[in-house]
């Protein structure tokens, strides 16, 4: 079965960075689209960004662009996101999403991790 596991939060003092990873398995599909959400406590969940897997294009929301870089690694079956110059509205919880076979054109993200936190202190 399809399985995300993400790893690599933290807490971080603002302007620090993190990595975040997301292992994907289960599936045969080579052509998909991966996200990355976020989630604070009472606010709704946002995607933050996505990859296509074949092509490589992305997509951010406004408010990580020029911050943050959503990367893949296919050999490794995972995908990556580098986090800079964190603020402290960034921390959330954050998950791993997988729209298979999806081209990340109105993307329908049906598999999901189940996150990991970051942190930010001011």
């Amino acid at each position: 079965q399809v399985q995300l596991v993400e790893s690599g939060g933290g807490s971080v003092q603002a302007g620090g960075s993190l990595r975040l990873s997301c292992l994907a398995s289960g599936y045969t599909y080579s052509s998909n689209c991966m996200g990355w959400f976020r989630q604070a406590p009472g606010k709704e969940r946002e995607g933050v960004a996505s990859i296509y897997t074949e092509g490589s294009s992305t997509d951010y929301v406004d408010s990580v662009k020029g911050r943050f870089t959503i990367s893949l690694d296919n050999a490794k079956n995972t995908v990556y996101l580098q986090m800079n110059s964190l603020k402290p509205e960034d921390t959330a919880m954050y998950y791993c999403a997988l729209d298979l076979g999806g081209t990340c054109k109105d993307p329908v993200f049906t598999f999901w991790g189940l996150g990991t936190q970051v942190t930010v202190s001011s």
